[in-house]
């Protein structure tokens, strides 16, 4: 009886410490892939292909380049282009519909 208790106390520290050890092994390797941006947000930031995206989003625009130009600073400063070739501007929140040109008209296309 005793035999059976040691050996079954053997096994549980022997699964808790392979349980520990990949924890550990999993906290160290987030570590190492993540990238900490520095200042006030302290936020990871995902990449974006912004070329990419404001050539798809402007494909269909009667002016092209224009478009490109406008999305990709939209895209810069709100890290965000709407899906599609127009509308769906509210995919992207109160950034890319609130930004205004000069003169006062929708700058995110």
């Amino acid at each position: 009886m005793a035999s059976r208790l040691l050996l079954l106390m053997a096994v549980l520290l022997l699964c808790i410490s392979l349980v520990s050890s990949e924890a550990q092994n999993q906290i160290e390797n987030q570590q190492e892939t993540q990238v900490v941006v520095k200042g006030p947000n302290r936020r990871l930031l995902p990449f974006l292909d912004c070329e990419g995206l404001c050539k798809v989003r402007c494909g269909k625009h009667s002016r092209p380049n224009v478009c490109k130009r406008a999305c990709g600073t939209c895209c810069a400063r709100c890290k965000c282009v709407p899906p599609g070739t127009a509308g769906n501007r509210e995919m992207c929140g109160t950034c890319y519909t609130d930004m205004t040109t000069h003169g006062n008209r929708p700058k995110c296309p």
